[in-house]
């Protein structure tokens, strides 16, 4: 899953603040009644401040439960409504990136139950990021059917304008069921951007069967401008590492404007990072790699560099290179590993740490970093929101408990 993103500025500028300012805003928030996580640059929204002061003994066992800042529920507000921006993963076009969350945790009662979903958190204009400002996507709720079978499976992959709307849309993934008889269906789905952000039902991406090759199913999409006509393309994985180049702008049928079938590809298909165009020429490029990789953590590739027929030319090696990634600052005593690693074992059982961004949240034109650390063997975890050069104390933290109902 391509996971790791650099926005740029966001067009509605959010201050960037201190964290003495931040803390005392939050205290300030808490004392004055707001229920909700330790969210810090997030104040009370309208309804709670109304909400009269809660009791000492409240004020107790609701800090008691947030040890972590983890475990307080934040009531919902509604996703601010936008008119279209150019940022990057801001679906309901209010001109501020957006957070994508797969592999939820799962209810304490049904640790082995299904998927939960994808969760996405809306950046507003008071907070980076506000937990509250969220939506669960689901199968059940926001997948296409194939035939008469809705799939299980609905996993972020990809997010990108590929109708050139000024909204952000979501790629994903899901398990279309299969009998074995001839090519496989396209897992694929998108689910558009609206001034509402992500709602409603996906549709299937159509890849014609020009740009089609072989029997594996196609995977790992890829936004990018590969032929430079400023409409985003996707690159999706075919067989015997061909890939197969969808030209935008996509019609809200999933149909590509244009497709071809590429050769030099490979099982698995990433942007490189930072910049999507490596060598300044106007065309975004292309990585392939043999393995899958972990955002944050090294991996050797194969450089495709874009072009008017897009990512058709061989490059040469590509390295991503390792990242030192901050911790979710969790209060427990248990060791942690990092960097998507096995992960210790501790007191709290297994954690682990991973990267789930890289994006201008704050809008200083610098690319803040979120993590996320689970632990207790995943049942529980900690989102934490670091600004720009300062990975000592995150700005915000939550968990994705949230979006349990």
């Amino acid at each position: 899953m391509r996971t790791s993103i650099t926005h740029p500025k966001a067009t509605a500028t959010a201050t960037a603040t201190t964290t003495a300012t931040t803390t005392t805003r939050a205290a300030a928030a808490l004392a004055a009644g707001c229920v909700g996580l330790l969210l810090v640059l997030t104040g009370c929204d309208s309804s709670s401040a109304a909400d009269p002061a809660p009791s000492a003994d409240a004020d107790a066992d609701a800090a008691a439960a947030a040890k972590n800042g983890d475990s307080v529920p934040v009531l919902a507000i509604p996703v601010p409504r936008g008119e279209g921006s150019r940022v990057p993963y801001d679906f309901n076009g209010d001109g501020h990136p957006d957070l994508v969350i797969n592999d939820l945790v799962q209810a304490p009662e049904d640790p082995h139950g299904d998927d939960t979903g994808t969760g996405i958190v809306y950046g507003t204009e008071d907070s980076p990021l506000d937990p509250a400002a969220r939506r669960l996507l689901n199968a059940r709720a926001n997948a296409a059917k194939s035939g008469d079978t809705l799939p299980a499976a609905f996993d972020a992959e990809a997010a990108c304008d590929l109708d050139r709307d000024g909204f952000t849309d979501l790629v994903v993934s899901t398990d279309p069921p299969y009998n074995g008889v001839g090519a496989p269906p396209v897992p694929l789905q998108i689910l558009f951007g609206s001034p509402e952000g992500l709602t409603g039902k996906a549709v299937t991406v159509r890849i014609p069967a020009q740009a089609r090759f072989g029997k594996e199913w196609p995977e790992h999409p890829v936004c990018g401008d590969f032929d430079g006509d400023g409409s985003t393309d996707l690159a999706v994985t075919a067989s015997d590492g061909r890939i197969s180049f969808l030209r935008g702008p996509f019609a809200r049928t999933g149909t590509p404007a244009g497709a071809t079938l590429l050769p030099d590809g490979a099982p698995y298909l990433y942007a490189p990072e930072p910049k999507a165009d490596t060598d300044g020429d106007g065309y975004d490029d292309l990585v392939a790699t043999a393995r899958s990789r972990t955002p944050g953590k090294a991996a050797e590739g194969t450089l495709l560099l874009g072009s008017a027929d897009g990512p058709a030319h061989p490059g040469g090696a590509y390295t991503f290179p390792p990242e030192k990634l901050p911790e979710a600052p969790l209060r427990t005593k248990n060791t942690k590993a990092t960097e998507g690693t096995e992960g210790t074992e501790g007191t709290e059982g297994t954690t682990r740490t991973t990267l789930l961004s890289h994006g201008d949240f704050d809008g200083d034109k610098k690319a803040d970093t979120v993590v996320r650390t689970t632990y207790r063997g995943g049942r529980e975890d900690l989102v934490a929101l670091y600004a720009a050069g300062n990975t000592d104390a995150p700005v915000l933290t939550f968990s994705t408990a949230l979006f349990l109902p």
